[in-house]
């Protein structure tokens, strides 16, 4: 077995390290959030074209449901998930609404 480095023992090195990646996944997430709301306002524009609800609540449900089983295999707790994904599902249904009234007026 080898020794750890200095660089692998010290605290700060691996502190430091840790927050690099965090920093770098809470930009891709960002990004990520972007993309998916770029796609949910052309649903949203869509949506409102054709007269239909803002909120789908037979489709929210399935997606609860998959994001718990995948939250689930990603050991992420699934009540976290469920949270995250009505957190954002109520800003798209807000972004609908709002994409609705602007083709009524």
């Amino acid at each position: 077995m080898t020794e750890p480095t200095s660089t692998e023992s010290d605290p700060a090195v691996v502190l430091a390290g840790l927050r690099g990646s965090i920093d770098n996944i809470d930009a891709a997430l960002i990004f990520l959030l972007a993309e998916r709301f770029r796609c949910t306002k052309q649903v949203g524009v869509l949506k409102a074209k054709h007269d239909m609800p803002a909120s789908d609540p037979t489709r929210e449900e399935q997606q609860i449901a998959r994001l718990r089983r995948l939250a689930e295999d990603a050991d992420l707790d699934p009540a976290f998930a469920e949270k995250w994904f009505n957190f954002v599902v109520a800003e798209v249904i807000r972004h609908h609404r709002n994409e609705a009234a602007a083709q009524q007026s």
